[in-house]
């Protein structure tokens, strides 16, 4: 068997291991999947008619609540990577000539997939709520690539976290920035209404355009070259810092 096959059938079992432990783990779930669709609820139907958007507040949240997914499914990444490693998991799979990569491809993996699973659910609830979109085949197309390239930039810089990181507690409080930053962005209000310096840290913040590109395909508009290139960049510089840090950190502690 060829080095390559051999590499793809081991994260293909770590991909199936890691998302034995996710459907084991009640926590990780509610985390993931469904505290982002107790967040939508509370914003739209609780304090969606005091903030003042452009069109339906639902169709203005969506987007935002997409990215509020892919984070927070993070934390529970950066805590089992880290508790893999300090608890000589890895070395185990070493011992049995797993290949190296598949063990941090197959944590990759599967938080990417898992960030989508929670964002079919937030769609579908949105869908739900009186969600509507105009955007084409081609708009949906670009938009879960979007998402797809931010879960994958996202997870290895986790990955990376969890592996530098000293024990799975800190681990966990790596990643807090990464969940907190839909907050501090367009994601519930326009930037431009918030006040000195906090717009600024908004408008700046790299989950920002990737909210604003996300709104504006789904509405059926052309998003603004200056927001997708930024997206793209800001997901890009995600997961190749990520990968170079995860796979360093990789090859010192391993």
């Amino acid at each position: 068997m060829s080095t390559v096959s051999t590499a793809f059938c081991d994260s293909a079992i770590m991909l199936r291991r890691n998302f034995k432990h996710t459907v084991r783990n009640p926590v990780t779930v509610f985390n993931a999947i469904l505290f982002p669709v107790v967040m939508m609820l509370m914003f739209v139907y609780v304090f969606g008619g005091a903030f003042k958007v452009q069109g339906r507040y639902v169709d203005y949240a969506v987007p935002g609540l997409l990215v509020m997914a892919i984070s927070y499914g993070l934390g529970a990444t950066a805590t089992a990577v880290n508790d893999d490693m300090t608890k000589g998991v890895i070395n185990r799979f070493k011992a049995m000539d797993v290949s190296r990569g598949a063990v941090l491809t197959g944590h990759v993996v599967a938080t990417t997939v898992r960030g989508l699973i929670a964002d079919a659910v937030i769609l579908g609830v949105g869908f739900a709520m009186g969600f509507r979109s105009d955007a084409s085949l081609l708009d949906w197309l670009a938009a879960i690539g979007v998402m797809l390239l931010l879960g994958f930039g996202a997870s290895w810089l986790t990955v990376a976290m969890g592996l530098a990181a000293k024990t799975v507690e800190s681990a966990g409080m790596a990643t807090v920035p990464l969940i907190m930053l839909p907050f501090l962005s367009s994601a519930f209000v326009p930037a431009d209404t918030m006040g000195t310096g906090v717009r600024q840290f908004a408008e700046y913040q790299p989950f920002t355009p990737v909210i604003e590109t996300l709104r504006g395909l789904l509405s059926g508009h052309h998003a603004s070259a200056g927001d997708m290139f930024a997206a793209l960049a800001w997901c890009v510089g995600f997961a190749v810092v990520g990968y170079v840090w995860a796979v360093s950190t990789f090859k010192k502690r391993a």
